[in-house]
C-alpha cells in the first residue's frame, strides 16, 4: 500500500516541510506534537504537566481526525528537555494510556523548538 497524506478536517496543513499525518500499510504516523498555547508559537503555561496534557490532547485530535484513538497507538517516542521532569510527565502520560499502553522510548534532549519542554511522536495501527 502506498503512503497517503490525509487532508481530513482537523488536520491543519503545515507551512513547514513535513506532513502532520502519513498513512502506510495500515499504520498511521503522526509528526512530533508539542503542547502549544492556542494562538501562539510557544508552550502552554503551567509547567511540564500542563504542557504534556496539551501535547497529548493534540495527539488525540489528530488521531480522531483519521478515525483512531489513544487505544490504537502502538509506539510512542517522548523527547524531554529535563529528565528531572520525567515523573511529572509520566503521571500525565499515564492518564491518556491507562491500560495496555504502547511501547515507548523517552529520550533526553538538549533543546526543542520554541522553548517547548516535551514533544512526542506516535505510530498507531488500524
Amino acid at each position: 500500500m502506498p503512503k497517503t497524506v490525509p487532508s481530513n478536517p482537523g488536520i491543519v496543513a503545515s507551512n513547514l516541510p513535513f506532513s502532520q499525518v502519513v498513512e502506510a500499510n495500515q499504520f498511521v504516523f503522526l509528526a512530533g506534537q508539542v503542547g502549544g498555547a492556542p494562538g501562539t508559537d510557544g508552550p502552554v503555561a503551567g509547567g511540564i504537566a500542563a504542557e504534556t496534557a496539551a501535547m497529548l490532547d493534540n495527539v488525540g485530535r489528530l488521531l480522531a481526525a483519521v478515525g483512531l484513538g489513544y487505544q490504537d497507538v502502538v509506539k510512542a517516542t517522548v523527547y524531554l528537555v529535563d529528565m528531572d521532569e520525567f515523573q511529572a510527565m509520566n503521571e500525565v502520560y499515564r492518564r491518556y494510556f491507562p491500560t495496555d499502553p504502547p511501547t515507548r522510548a523517552t529520550v533526553g534532549v538538549a533543546r526543542l523548538v520554541a522553548d517547548y519542554r516535551v514533544e512526542i511522536e506516535v505510530i498507531a495501527a488500524r
